[in-house]
């Protein structure tokens, strides 16, 4: 890969494979500056993807490529539109640059919440590069295998009032309903959930895809964009200091990675 952009902003681990895993909201980076105007609660970056690196890792061992932020993203959500049209109209998210977290505090001090300038800064400095290498690599894994699975790593925890009711399933497939993958491809990987029991699964529910899966995927173009909001419950503790749990993981990779193996076969078919 040739990926010459601010290492700073991202790491890029190139594989072999024709499988991009994007992980947009692991970064718990916050720039001095940026802090500087934030409240406290914010330092704990609460709302982070934690941990999909380890969780993942299996993936870079079999020729995954993976592209990781370093910076949280209440910074700037890389799963945002750069225009921050919302996603989900009629329904309460989060923004480009959120200025609450998903309890509703405040991340600003009064009167520090972005300007547009800020907001225009923080898209060129951190979003544009992201997207740039994004989009570069799967170019370049199109170019040398005819057609790309991107893998959309999302966690968030279990119960989150504001976004949903209830428990959220624990693995939730998004396609943008079906616009962004092969046909089929995010109720298969539902069935194959269930099919293995232990655990739940949705397809194209709560969680349809976000920015990314929306903008790259275009399965008539060889690029299949999957995205999956993995409950944090199967993997870890929910609560700070949001602990890796080396039991529940190891139950859930092998999962993953059957999930996996069934989106490249799709694709490889498709």
């Amino acid at each position: 890969m040739n990926a010459t952009l601010d290492p700073a902003v991202f790491t890029l681990r190139p594989g072999t494979l024709p499988l991009l895993i994007s992980m947009p909201h692991v970064g718990t980076r916050i720039a001095a500056d940026i802090s500087a105007t934030m409240t406290e609660v914010a330092r704990h970056v609460d709302d982070c993807d934690w941990h999909l690196e380890r969780l993942y890792a299996f993936a870079a061992h079999r020729g995954a490529s993976l592209l990781v932020p370093s910076y949280a993203r209440y910074v700037v959500d890389l799963n945002r539109p750069p225009d921050n049209a919302n996603l989900y109209p009629g329904q309460d998210t989060t923004g480009l640059l959120p200025i609450d977290t998903f309890e509703k505090a405040p991340l600003y001090h009064p009167g520090g919440e972005p300007t547009e300038a800020e907001v225009a800064r923080r898209v060129a400095r951190f979003w544009q590069p992201y997207h740039d290498a994004l989009a570069q690599t799967l170019a370049e894994l199109k170019a040398r295998h005819g057609a790309v699975l991107l893998w959309e790593a999302h966690s968030i925890r279990s119960h989150v009032p504001r976004f949903f009711e209830g428990r959220l399933p624990d693995f939730n497939f998004g396609t943008a309903g079906g616009a962004s993958a092969a046909p089929g491809m995010a109720q298969a990987l539902a069935d194959c959930v269930n099919r293995h029991g232990g655990y739940t699964a949705v397809a194209n529910g709560r969680f349809k895809g976000g920015y990314i899966t929306r903008h790259y995927g275009q399965p008539d173009q060889g690029i299949h964009a999957v995205q999956l909001e993995l409950s944090q419950i199967t993997y870890m503790q929910e609560s700070r200091p949001y602990a890796y749990d080396e039991a529940l993981a190891a139950r859930v990779e092998p999962l993953l990675e059957k999930l996996i193996d069934e989106a490249l076969d799709r694709l490889a078919r498709a």
